[in-house]
């Protein structure tokens, strides 16, 4: 990882899209620090969208409907999911500041939830900013098991549908690795951020009745979706 600088600027909402424009992301050391870093890693985490794996067992469980999938409902919720403890881990890097900023670029809609719900309740999803044809993966969570897995799978969805071509998942963990997720150096990132700029992808596209199946379809497809890989 690149060497975190401490923001000692004042970080706004139009500070931090700026930020994503050149790469680099904030993170706290934990819930209770009030100060924010700057993070550029040297080796880059990303998921091709035109090239992802839905393992054969999720796909089962999107078909079978088990969560609803929503989007953009309850920022608090999900950015309250992310940020909680729970087994595996007891610390969160999201603190005030970072709830307060990316609630401000929810507002302005630049941030974006998915969301999975069950019998009325909020089980799992995940938050990200949308900038250009690129989408900053920036945390997810689960009460269920899965939960988090469809939110993912219905995000890379709607970015296809929507003509993104990069989606940054920052590093690569377990969890997204069974996607297919992959580490790039930071100077490929660049250039794909670079391209990404250049567009603009329609977040809202998707239509809100798309069949689990049609979903399934749109992710399983392999044509290429126009970000260079140089």
């Amino acid at each position: 990882m690149g060497s975190p600088s401490n923001l000692s600027i004042e970080i706004t909402p139009q500070v931090l899209l700026k930020a994503y424009a050149c790469g680099i992301f904030p993170m706290a050391e934990s819930a209770d620090d009030t100060t924010l870093y700057w993070i550029e890693p040297e080796r880059r985490g990303i998921l091709a969208l035109d090239a992802l794996h839905v393992p054969r067992r999720l796909a089962r469980i999107i078909k079978q409907g088990k969560f609803e999938v929503r989007v953009d409902s309850d920022y608090h919720g999900v950015i309250e999911g992310c940020a909680s403890s729970r087994a595996g881990r007891r610390t969160t890097w999201i603190n005030r500041r970072i709830r307060d900023l990316y609630a401000d670029l929810f507002d302005m809609g630049y941030c974006h939830t998915i969301e999975t719900w069950r019998d009325g309740k909020l089980v799992g999803g995940l938050y990200g900013v949308a900038l250009g044809r690129s989408f900053f993966g920036e945390s997810m969570f689960s009460y269920e098991t899965d939960a988090s897995k469809v939110a993912l799978v219905y995000l890379a969805a709607r970015l296809r549908y929507g003509d993104f071509c990069l989606l940054d998942t920052q590093f690569v963990t377990d969890h997204l690795r069974q996607f297919g997720a992959q580490e790039i150096s930071r100077a490929a990132f660049h250039r794909r951020l670079e391209q990404a700029l250049q567009g603009f992808g329609a977040f809202d596209r998707l239509p809100s009745d798309m069949s689990a199946e049609g979903v399934l379809q749109l992710v399983s497809h392999t044509s290429k979706v126009g970000c260079s890989t140089a």
